[in-house]
C-alpha cells in the first residue's frame, strides 16, 4: 500500500501517518497540490491520497483527472467540522475521516483500499488448475498472458501472480490500453520530457518507470496500436525504454502481465497485432475459463458476494434458499464473475426476510433470473454432462498425460520450447510424445496455432 498524504493540519496528520505505517504502508507527504502532482509525476505513484480537508479537494481531483492519475481520495479534518467533510464528498472525496485519527478507522480505510484488488476465489477443478498452474509460474520473471472473456476475472488473477512472486513488495501498476486514448497511451506507458508535446508542462515519468522493481499490468493489450506495438516490444526485448521528447534511453527492471478478452492469434492474422509481440508476452498463457464452465464456483462465488455486500452495507448476513440456489446454478452468466457480483449486491439489498430468495435474484432490468434467464432443462443437463466428462476418475495415466501435454501446447500457441519448459520435460521428450500422438491419429497443435497430424 502506497499512501501519498498531503497538507498538514497542524501536525495531526503526523499520527496518522504513524498509524499507516505501521499497518504495512509505505507514506510520502506532500504539503500542497502542487507538490502532491510532482510527486505522482515523478512516478513514486500512491494507491490512496489522503488529503487535509483544508485543501481545494475539488480543484486536486479535477487536476489529477486532467493528467490522468486514477487515485482515490479520502479527506481528513477536525470532527467537528461538518460542513467541510461534506463539502469534500461533494468535490469527489471516497471517504471523510475525522482527527484526531481513530486507528481502526485508518485501518478500515487502507484495508478498503486493499481489497480493491479482490480476492481469487475458486472451487471448480477446471480453474484450480489455472490456479496451480498461476502458483508454478509465480516466482519467475516470465511474460505472462492471461486470456479469458470479459469479467472472468483477468486482473485478479494478474494480482494473484505478481503477489506470489519475488517481487510481491514492489509496486503492482495497471494500465488499461483500451481505455486510454490512443495518442496519450505512447506517454501514459513510457512518459514523457517537458515541452514534449502541447500540454506537457512538466517531466512525466511513465508506467513503466513507475513500476520498475514490481510489475506491469497491460490490460486488454490487443487494443493497443501497431505503431505502439513495436516500441513495446523493444522494451521487452532490451529492458529500456525512451520518454516521449526523451533524448536517452532509460533502464527498466520490471515483469510484464498482459491480458486481452480475444484471440490472439486471430489479430496476429489479421494484422492488428504483432506476431514477434506475442511470442514475447506469451511465455506463459493462463487461460480462465468462463464462469459456465466453471458451476462449481457460482455458488462459492455467490456467497462470497453476500458476504462481502452485507458487511459493506451493515446488513446481516442471510444464506441463499435452495430456490435462489438453484436459479444461480442453472444462469448461462455471459457477464461471467463480475454480472454474478453485481447480481448478489443487488440481492443482498433487496431481500427480505430471514434468507435471500429467488424474488430477489433479479437481472438489471428487473426480470428474476429463474424465470427469465433460466437455462432450459436440456441445455442446463448438457452442460452438467460436460463437467462430469472432464473429471479424472475413470481415466487412465497415459489419457490424462496426452490431454495435459496437448492443453499445455495450445496455450503456448504450439511452442515447443515454451510447452516443454512448463511441463517440465525436455524439448525432445515433448517431441517424441507428439510424434506418438499424431501416430495414433491425434490432432497436434502446430507451432501458429493451427492443428495438424504431423510434428513440425
Amino acid at each position: 500500500m502506497r499512501l501519498l498524504i498531503v497538507g498538514t493540519l497542524k501536525g495531526q496528520l503526523t499520527a496518522a501517518t504513524k498509524i499507516a505505517m505501521d499497518k504495512g504502508a509505505a507514506v510520502i507527504h506532500a504539503e500542497d497540490t502542487e507538490q502532491a502532482l510532482r510527486v505522482l509525476r515523478a512516478g513514486r505513484g500512491a494507491d490512496l491520497l489522503l488529503v487535509d480537508v483544508a485543501i481545494d479537494i475539488r480543484d486536486l481531483i479535477k487536476r489529477l483527472e486532467a493528467e490522468r492519475f486514477s487515485v482515490p481520495v479520502v479527506a481528513c479534518g477536525t470532527a467537528t467540522d461538518a460542513k467541510a467533510a461534506v463539502a469534500a464528498i461533494h468535490a469527489g472525496a471516497k471517504e471523510y475521516i475525522p482527527l484526531p485519527p481513530d486507528p481502526e478507522m485508518i485501518a478500515a480505510v487502507l484495508a478498503a483500499v486493499a481489497d480493491d484488488t479482490r480476492e481469487l476465489i475458486y472451487r471448480d477443478d477446471s480453474m484450480a488448475l489455472v490456479v496451480k498452474l498461476a502458483q508454478q509460474i509465480a516466482p519467475s520473471d516470465a511474460s505472462v498472458l492471461i486470456t479469458g472473456e470479459s469479467g472472468t476475472g483477468k486482473e485478479v488473477l494478474a494480482r494473484y501472480v505478481h503477489g506470489r512472486s519475488s517481487r510481491s513488495r514492489a509496486p503492482f501498476i495497471s494500465v488499461n490500453c483500451a481505455a486510454i486514448p490512443e495518442n496519450l497511451l505512447e506517454s501514459e506507458l513510457f512518459g514523457h520530457e517537458k515541452g514534449a508535446f502541447t500540454g506537457a508542462i512538466a517531466r512525466r515519468i511513465g508506467k513503466f518507470e513507475e513500476a520498475t522493481g514490481g510489475t506491469l499490468l497491460l490490460d486488454e493489450i490487443s487494443e493497443m496500436d501497431v505503431r505502439l506495438q513495436a516500441k513495446l516490444l523493444r522494451a521487452l526485448q532490451e529492458r529500456v525504454i525512451d520518454r516521449v521528447g526523451g533524448t536517452k534511453p532509460v533502464p527498466v527492471d520490471i515483469r510484464v502481465i498482459a491480458t486481452s478478452n480475444r484471440n490472439l492469434a486471430e489479430t496476429v492474422r489479421d494484422g492488428t497485432f504483432r506476431e514477434d509481440l506475442l511470442y514475447r508476452l506469451n511465455v506463459v498463457n493462463l487461460k480462465i475459463p468462463p464462469l459456465r464452465e466453471r458451476p462449481a464456483d457460482v455458488l462459492e462465488l455467490a456467497n462470497y458476494f453476500v458476504r462481502k455486500y452485507s458487511q459493506a452495507n451493515g446488513l446481516p448476513v442471510r444464506p441463499l434458499s435452495a430456490e435462489a440456489r438453484r436459479a444461480l446454478a442453472v444462469n448461462r452468466w455471459p457477464g461471467n464473475v463480475r454480472e454474478l457480483e453485481n447480481t448478489m449486491h443487488r440481492a443482498v439489498l433487496m431481500a427480505l426476510g430471514d434468507e435471500i430468495g429467488p424474488e430477489a435474484i433479479i437481472a438489471p432490468d428487473g426480470a428474476r433470473l429463474d424465470e427469465q434467464r433460466a437455462m432450459p432443462a436440456v441445455a442446463h443437463a448438457a452442460l452438467a454432462a460436460e463437467q462430469v466428462t472432464r473429471a479424472l476418475v475413470g481415466r487412465t495415466v497415459a489419457d490424462v498425460e496426452r490431454d495435459l501435454i496437448l492443453e499445455t501446447l495450445k496455450h503456448c500457441l504450439g511452442n515447443r520450447t515454451h510447452a516443454a519448459n512448463i511441463l517440465g520435460i525436455s524439448i525432445r521428450t515433448l517431441r517424441n510424445k507428439l510424434n506418438e500422438y499424431a501416430a495414433e491419429g491425434v490432432n497436434v497443435p502446430a507451432p501458429h496455432g493451427g492443428e495438424v497430424r504431423g510434428v513440425a
